[in-house]
């Protein structure tokens, strides 16, 4: 094309033909797309960030893009033909004038470098430099360029190395101008701009590090499975009136594309996406995106294609029907050649999945021999070759070390070189295996599967999101430095719902460098402002983060299981809170959660009315339904414990829990049939509170969703709660702090005497208190007294209606050094009970550091007193505060106990010598790195480190999924034990030893005698 453009109208293309945009293997590494910006090539900017909204031309030669035309050549990729007809629709919803068509004095010219003779004039005329941009990977160049072509004055220039990178580089300016990536699946409204700017000289995103970066739509039963084929249409297989057609596909490929992702694993809970529409593959080739098939699923076949045509002895290559490569392999090779051909025939682009599992996400059920895999993959890549007719090395595959699969790559199986090798995380956000530094580089490199939604053991969590963002940072920064960088897929359950973790993942895939820890915060801010302008993006960045810590602690699916250790074993109770009654924890963290809901509701009263909709879809619900949860558990469970004390009170809770449940049906009711104009019916519809109710649903209920024949079920409450007959009696019961878990009252529920937790000076607990309730209808009045003036009471008379909390505390000025005793009696309605109280007075002059109390002392481990070599904060990645981790990650194993060996040291005051025990709570990580199980060193003063294998103290085995190890990702953290001597009370130094890298360490607690059973563990002691 000569620099004389023809001013013809050409956008419009026939989608007859779909070419590919690229083929041959994945790359080894994230080197091979390293971002532009060296050797004249353009800026690398953040997305967006060439674009202004200054009320006049910010710079000499920017951009006016209100009002210019969007042109694009009929001879370019349809998927760029498409994007600049989005491009089109966003600047209208931005500024209310609809582009036109055809070339004029400023216009925008879209184009992919050697596809579009629009593009490639104006290089050959020397008007566009690509340099640093032609020949890359999915690379996007937007340039202001004056005078391209004759009769156009100013152009923005929006061009690709190849069809993606055009199509990515136009969504960037959408992104640039405020269009969120969510508008449509979350009714996201842009902010309204009069003028819009594009600021001049040449800007690129870069290229992206990670080369495939993709979803997988997993689980989607019920949410996604009820709401899209009511909204797109039915399936069109015959009898799968639930598949997913292609419309519903577009959704999700455009948000893919606007999110820089390019690949994608489709739904498989019961639907085949090549059978469920044929379109499918068309619009997705149409579209621009890469198509795989999980890991369960391989040679471009959906696991359902079998399921639905195989059984009963048969299947249509004239087998079995059993899914078995040992007894059925010559209908599976037809099955998966079928697949092969439907890939060359449709031409679409595909990553092909290799090897073999069980049919419904399990092991292979003809064993797990290496001599069988290494079969099963070379007849595949023999598959591959006939049907392609090309060397097998230059189709993309990929093999997926998912689960049991692991182990073949442990025993020492490899594929072959050109083969992407992905590896995973344990379904919890944990990563199980890291490339191997000393194994040297792979033609195919590696990659990641990455979980924000999960169905399987321990229990699953599919409801809301639960990702926090310091945790995966960290991982995704371990996969980067490790090397891992051919292709990266997150499931992501229904995909709405984890929005914010989903859009995290897919923008550290393009470039790790641009998101250091130290930018997180930023990211939150960013991803605030794009859903919902920069103006308040600073408080809802706040929630976000706080909700992310928050749900960190404990999936709310959980929210009804207690895990303990029972002589060596791991014990599930479903009927039971995680968080104990001592310290009054379940009181804390719920209303740290109404604290937040309340937070966000003030933010939600501030927003615009045409932003109400994407705020409940985006942050409120999922922050006021799990406050509320939290609130229905709490009232659960209290009156679970007041109904066996017989309390007065006990109805009141069982009517607070229903009303509970009942709020939690409305929210999701606002959300299925409100929000957006109903829309969104029956989206939310994601059973959550039911768990564990065997009885009701069979024998799968510890882990599985409430669901009966497969079909999700409606939650009820489970544990049921009770209601008791309250006679009219007035009647005195007495609880005290600490005897809540164990359902101990007086003076008829207990077999020992009343006594509260030791009151000391330096104490952090919530302060102790007496609880008086009333186990009749008649109020009546109470009266305390104490035996000694240093022991207060805050009401020592008054009247009880149902209960009455009273808190006592202790006048230090009048307790004497060392211990003291004292009780406090308490009367009404007949009855007397005595609580005794004892006080632990330490002199000033032994106390240094963080100071024992109450038989323990609870340290957060960012709090060190002194670092020795390198370690980083993670802020937030912790249940309590934040962690800290030997840095680099990539650094060697380390001997502990030299004068310079990297630890973190803590002062502490002991009131007494003797034994004692010292807790690590470190995160639940796995033995990802090729020298084993992780390993930390713990020792006091001088002495000699103990050295602890976390995966090994524990029993943990992520390859087996067994119940020590679910117990770790369930309570998100792995507790490891040491036993120390102390020769003397007073101050000591406790040393804290990294050996491996990858290691969290989040709290150190320090049991004297008296630590509590709680689930977080007690508030961090006092620090002189």
């Amino acid at each position: 094309m000569s620099a004389h453009v023809s001013r013809r109208a050409v956008l419009g293309a026939s989608l007859a033909a779909v070419p590919v945009l690229s083929s041959g293997a994945l790359g080894a590494s994230g080197s091979a797309w390293a971002a532009g910006g060296e050797g004249g090539g353009p800026r690398v900017t953040d997305p967006g960030a060439y674009v202004s909204f200054a009320p006049r031309e910010p710079r000499p030669g920017s951009f006016s893009l209100v009002g210019a035309p969007i042109v694009v050549s009929a001879d370019d990729h349809p998927g760029v033909v498409r994007a600049a007809g989005d491009l089109r629709d966003d600047i209208q919803r931005v500024t209310g004038v609809r582009p036109g068509h055809t070339i004029a004095r400023n216009a925008v010219l879209v184009g992919t470098i050697g596809r579009s003779p629009l593009i490639d004039g104006l290089v050959k005329s020397g008007k566009l430099d690509v340099t640093g941009v032609r020949g890359r990977w999915e690379t996007s160049l937007q340039a202001v360029v004056d005078h391209p072509m004759p009769g156009v004055d100013r152009a923005l220039v929006i061009a690709g190395s190849d069809p993606r990178g055009t199509i990515f580089g136009a969504y960037d300016v959408s992104y640039g101008i405020g269009v969120s990536p969510w508008y449509w699946w979350d009714d996201v409204p842009p902010v309204r701009r009069n003028r819009v700017w594009i600021l001049p000289g040449r800007h690129t995103q870069g290229t992206p590090v990670v080369k495939y970066r993709g979803v997988f739509i997993n689980d989607e039963n019920p949410a996604l499975g009820t709401w899209a084929p009511a909204y797109f249409g039915p399936g069109k297989a015959p009898g799968q009136p639930g598949g997913f057609n292609a419309d519903f596909y577009a959704k999700v490929f455009e948000l893919l594309l606007r999110l820089k992702g390019n690949y994608l694993w489709p739904a498989v809970w019961g639907r085949a996406f090549a059978e469920d529409d044929p379109e499918n593959h068309k619009r997705a080739s149409e579209y621009g995106i890469v198509m795989g098939t999980s890991h369960e699923a391989p040679m471009m076949r959906g696991i359902e294609e079998w399921n639905r045509h195989a059984g009963a002895g048969k299947d249509p290559y004239g087998g079995n029907g059993e899914w078995s490569y040992v007894r059925n392999a010559e209908a599976i090779k037809a099955y998966w050649r079928d697949g092969i051909q439907r890939m060359v025939d449709e031409g679409f682009e595909g990553v092909v999945t290799l090897g073999m599992r069980g049919n419904g996400d399990t092991s292979l059920p003809d064993g797990d021999g290496i001599e069988l895999m290494q079969e099963i993959i070379a007849e595949q890549r023999r598959i591959i070759e006939e049907i392609t007719g090309r060397p097998a090395a230059e189709t993309p595959q990929v093999w997926t070390l998912y689960k049991e699969v692991q182990r073949y790559w442990d025993r020492g199986l490899r594929a072959p070189d050109d083969v992407t090798v992905v590896l995973t995380d344990d379904n919890w956000g944990n990563i199980r295996k890291h490339p191997d530094p000393a194994a040297g580089a792979r033609a195919g490199g590696y990659g990641l599967y990455y979980h924000f939604d999960y169905v399987g053991a321990g229990r699953n969590y599919k409801w809301v999101d639960t990702a926090n963002l310091t945790n995966l940072w960290d991982q995704l920064h371990q996969a980067h430095a490790y090397g891992n960088h051919g292709l990266w897929v997150a499931n992501v359950g229904d995909l709405k719902g984890n929005e914010l973790p989903t859009e995290f993942f897919l923008d550290y895939a393009w470039n790790p460098d641009s998101w250091p820890q130290e930018r997180l915060g930023e990211w939150e801010r960013r991803y605030a402002a794009q859903n919902f302008g920069e103006a308040d993006s600073g408080p809802i960045a706040e929630v976000l983060a706080q909700y992310g810590r928050l749900q960190a602690r404990r999936k709310p699916e959980l929210l009804n299981r207690r895990i303990t250790l029972r002589d060596g074993e791991v014990v599930y109770d479903d009927q039971q809170t995680p968080y104990y009654f001592a310290h009054r924890e379940l009181e804390r963290v719920t209303d740290e959660w109404k604290a937040l809901a309340r937070k966000a509701d003030r933010v939600a009263r501030k927003l615009p009315a045409r932003s109400r909709d994407a705020w409940f879809e985006l942050v409120g619900y999922e922050v006021e339904a799990t406050a509320n949860l939290y609130g229905l558990r709490q009232a659960e469970f209290t009156n679970l414990l007041y109904a066996r004390q017989g309390r007065a009170a006990t109805n009141d809770l069982a009517a607070r829990a229903e009303a509970g449940l009942e709020r939690d049906v409305a929210l999701a009711d606002r959300f299925n049939h409100e929000v957006a104009g109903g829309k969104w019916k029956g989206f939310q519809t994601q059973p959550h509170i039911d768990y564990g109710d065997v009885e009701r649903y069979g024998p799968n209920a510890g882990w599985q969703q409430p669901e009966i024949d497969n079909v999700a079920i409606p939650d009820v409450l489970f544990p049921a709660v009770r209601r008791i007959e309250v006679p009219r009696a007035a009647g005195l019961g007495v609880s005290v702090d600490g005897a809540e878990d164990a359902g101990s009252w007086w003076p008829g529920g207990a077999t020992t005497a009343a006594r509260l937790p030791s009151f000391s000076p330096y104490q952090t607990r919530p302060q102790q208190y007496v609880e008086l309730f009333n186990r009749g209808r008649t109020p009546f009045e109470y009266r305390i007294q104490s035996s000694t003036p240093w022991l207060l009471v805050d009401r020592a008379r008054g009247r009880v209606e149902q209960q009455v909390r009273v808190e006592v505390r202790v006048d230090w000025r009048r307790v004497p050094s060392g211990r003291a005793e004292a009780k406090l009696t308490i009367s009404g309605a007949g009855t007397t009970v005595t609580v005794a109280c004892t006080a632990e007075n330490p002199s000033p002059r032994l106390v240094q550091g963080f100071v024992e109390a109450g038989g323990y002392v609870a340290i957060d481990a960012e709090h060190h007193d002194r670092v020795v070599g390198e370690w980083r904060r993670l802020d937030g990645v912790g249940r309590t505060t934040s962690g800290m981790t030997p840095w680099p990650v990539t650094a060697p194993r380390r001997t502990p106990g030299a004068p310079n060996s990297p630890r973190l040291e803590y002062d502490v005051t002991l009131l007494s010598a003797g034994e004692v025990t010292v807790w690590a709570e470190v995160s639940p990580r796995n033995p990802a790195l090729p020298t084993g199980g992780l390993r930390y060193g713990i020792s006091f003063d001088d002495a000699v480190p103990q050295t602890v294998d976390i995966n090994a103290a524990t029993g943990a085995d992520d390859g087996t999924m067994n119940m020590a190890w679910a117990r770790n990702t369930s309570d998100n953290v792995n507790r490891t034990a040491t036993r120390h001597t102390i020769t003397r009370a007073g101050t000591h130094r406790l040393k804290f030893w990294t050996i491996d890298p990858t290691t969290v360490l989040q709290r150190l607690l320090i049991d004297t005698g008296g630590l509590p059973e709680t689930f977080l563990g007690p508030l961090e002691s006092r620090r002189v």
